[in-house]
Order: structure tokens, then sequence, then C-alpha cells
């Protein structure tokens, strides 16, 4: 026995092999043309790009910068940037552990109403 799933009673009821593959109605059926296609333009060869990612690979002078042993640690070798990003991040830290503190030594204080 072939089951469906009746959307009336929102339960599976008994039916017969053709409704069981089709559910809700819907027949299958041929499409009258085929569909247009989405991205229609073509894809260009290596040889033909110019710009973009495609200029030069940047790994090997990465690799040589992060692989030095200068004793610089690792977050830190591509210079100013990266010192501001790694100093903003202990500032933010330190103020949010100072912040929690705060608010947990004013929440343990008793009121005075």
């Amino acid at each position: 026995m072939y089951y469906r799933f009746s959307g009336f009673t929102q339960k599976l009821t008994g039916s017969g092999l053709s409704a069981a593959y089709t559910p809700q109605g819907l027949r299958p059926s041929v499409p009258g043309e085929a569909p247009s296609m989405i991205f229609g333009t073509p894809t260009k060869v290596l040889s033909e790009a110019t710009t973009g990612y495609m200029e030069s690979n940047r790994v090997p002078e990465l690799q040589r910068l992060f692989q030095k042993s200068d004793g610089v640690p690792i977050h830190l070798k591509r210079g100013v940037p990266d010192r501001l990003l790694y100093r903003t991040t202990m500032a933010l830290t330190v103020g949010g552990v100072v912040y929690c503190l705060v608010a947990l030594y004013m929440a343990s204080q008793p009121s005075n109403r």
C-alpha cells in the first residue's frame, strides 16, 4: 500500500501508486522551452585576465616574511597595522575585564533604600 500526505487532515492517508508519487496534486510535465542561462557571460581564459586576483602570486613573499626567524611573534610580523590591532585588542580586553569587575562590585553591594 502507498501513502500520501493529506493537506486537509494533516495526516498520512492511503492512496494509489500514481497519487503517492505526485504529491499534493502536482503532475509531472515537460517544460516547453529550455530555461535561459542566469550567468550568460563567457568565462575568461587565463591569458585574457588583465586585472583582479590573477595579477601576482604573493604567497612566496608572505611565506618568506612569516617563516623568517627574527624573534618577532607571528601575529606581529607585518608591522604597524598588526601592532595597532594587537594593542587595540588588548586595551579592549583589559577595559572589558575592569568593567566586569566594577559591575560585579556594584551588584554585590546592598542597596540603601
